[in-house]
């Protein structure tokens, strides 16, 4: 990830609305959610929930795919994984215990290719 890509992500999320929506979509996993739900559980309206999901999608941090006549959107776990890459892509200095907290905490919560509908 570059660093225009990183910023543009961190200004994605840097807004109360976009991270919960973001966190939203990573427990709805693979499945998704239809943009009427994101609005209703976020409790804004459906033109507030359009905005921020623009917003999150020119950032690429969500996936959205039509389905119907409804647009489902999931989190686009590769970009939100390089995101924290990223971050820790200068950690430690060359001491690995400073980061293997953090690395031991996000470890349960990566998806596998299996749990993501993803085949080898």
């Amino acid at each position: 990830m570059e660093d225009k890509d990183a910023l543009s992500a961190f200004a994605a999320l840097a807004q109360e609305t976009r991270l919960g929506i973001v966190r939203m979509l990573v427990v709805a996993g693979k499945d998704g959610l239809a943009a009427g739900d994101i609005a209703e559980r976020a409790g804004v309206s459906a033109s507030n929930v359009s905005f921020h999901l623009k917003e999150l999608d020119r950032a690429g941090l969500i996936v959205s795919e039509r389905a119907s006549r409804s647009i489902i959107y999931t989190a686009n776990y590769t970009a939100l994984g390089a995101l924290v890459q990223f971050l820790m892509r200068d950690c430690c200095a060359g001491h690995p215990e400073i980061c293997a907290p953090a690395l031991d905490a996000s470890a349960c919560c990566i998806p596998s290719a299996t749990t993501m509908g993803v085949s080898s």
